[in-house]
């Protein structure tokens, strides 16, 4: 991986991140497909939309279809179609979120899958065994996502924890990433609807088509164990950094304090990424602060419940005053939901719950998301 600053505005920067799959310009925003798929809307859609990166989960296709399943069918780029880059959360995160169905302990995390209750375990190693067999182009390393409010004592047992999984997850990276045939999995058969430069890809050395490593800063809400966190995460050494940890429950005025603290003490040449946020108004704010990666569910989810976003605020499709609104969504925008539908179709879709107001919604939002970020990296 190569990321490079091209230019720079403040405490802002617009750059370049090389991928074994693509290049994405910084900053940028990552629609989440956790399960292999962004809901509702098609790859080649995606595509369309310009969206550059998404976001994979580990957890949940750790446990369906199974890492090694997708490894066995030519890795997550080939199994879902998808040409361009593909970053994969750890598991850290779902795991945490299990709460009553976990146990955390120094080897790693026993807990029962949601799915059926079956018992697993998933460690460092795992987790970055399971990302090896995705094919992901950027691997986060595995960590502990520490619940809100904690004390500092289980903040930093927390932290701690997490500082000495990042090095398991970096020692089993280094050991196992280069017998993988990257170039294999990329999609190298003529006519399976990869770009041509994936074959051509084959053909370099391992090293320099080979997945990064991101380690992740923890600490809670405490400053100064967010600063020792990347001071000895950065000792580590790792390709990019990640803030997590964040929209756990926090006042968002907090979120932003403790990521605006926790970028003073990043490396200014390596790639940023703040971990599931946010708003349109805080990706805007965060891109300013210098975040140079973003995901969030906001836009999807809240587009299944008929949420929208607009350059005129936010719109609650589902409202009756829109049922008579022959308008467009948003007048500002030029997505092809705003280019055709009125508000009244998409009010009428969503009251007869028709699987397409979901479709409609979902491709608004994120066309708005990635409006607004394309924006942010002009005005750079």
């Amino acid at each position: 991986m190569r990321f490079a600053i091209e230019k720079a505005g403040g405490s802002a920067r617009r750059g370049r991140l090389e991928t074994a799959h693509a290049e994405v310009e910084t900053p940028v925003f990552m629609p989440v497909g956790t399960q292999a798929t962004v809901k509702g809307v098609a790859q080649d859609l995606l595509e369309q939309l310009g969206v550059q990166i998404l976001l994979g989960n580990t957890y949940h296709l750790y446990l369906r279809p199974g890492s090694g399943e997708i490894a066995r069918l030519g890795g997550l780029h080939r199994f879902m179609s998808w040409p361009r880059a593909i970053l994969t959360d750890s598991g850290g995160f779902q795991v945490f979120s299990l709460t009553e169905l976990r146990q955390v302990k120094e080897a790693g995390v026993t807990f029962r899958s949601h799915l059926d209750g079956s018992s697993h375990f998933l460690s460092p190693e795992k987790s970055i065994a399971a990302q090896i067999d995705l094919g992901s182009d950027i691997i986060m390393a595995f960590d502990e996502c520490t619940e809100y409010p904690a004390d500092r004592s289980r903040l930093r047992e927390s932290m701690e924890m997490t500082l000495r999984w990042a090095e398991r997850s970096k020692r089993y990276f280094e050991e196992h990433t280069n017998e993988v045939p990257w170039g294999a999995r990329r999609g190298s058969a003529a006519g399976d609807g990869f770009p041509s430069g994936a074959a051509a890809d084959a053909g370099r050395p391992v090293e320099e088509r080979s997945p990064a490593l991101f380690g992740i800063v923890q600490g809670g809400m405490d400053r100064l164990l967010r600063q020792e966190s990347a001071e000895r995460t950065i000792e580590t050494g790792f390709d990019g950094y990640a803030i997590g940890g964040l929209s756990v429950g926090e006042p968002r005025a907090l979120t932003r304090e403790i990521a605006e603290s926790t970028l003073e003490h990043l490396p200014r040449d390596k790639p940023r990424y703040l971990m599931g946020v946010g708003t349109p108004e805080e990706i805007v704010e965060y891109a300013k602060l210098g975040v140079d990666m973003m995901d969030c569910v906001l836009p999807t989810r809240a587009a299944r419940h008929g949420l929208l976003f607009t350059s005129e605020g936010k719109i609650s499709i589902k409202q009756a005053r829109y049922a008579g609104d022959d308008r467009a969504l948003d007048p500002n925008c030029s997505c092809r939901v705003c280019r055709r539908y009125s508000r009244a179709y998409l009010r009428h879709l969503y009251a007869a719950n028709e699987i397409l107001a979901q479709v409609l919604n979902t491709v608004h939002n994120l066309s708005y998301y990635l409006d607004t970020m394309r924006t942010v990296r002009h005005s750079i």
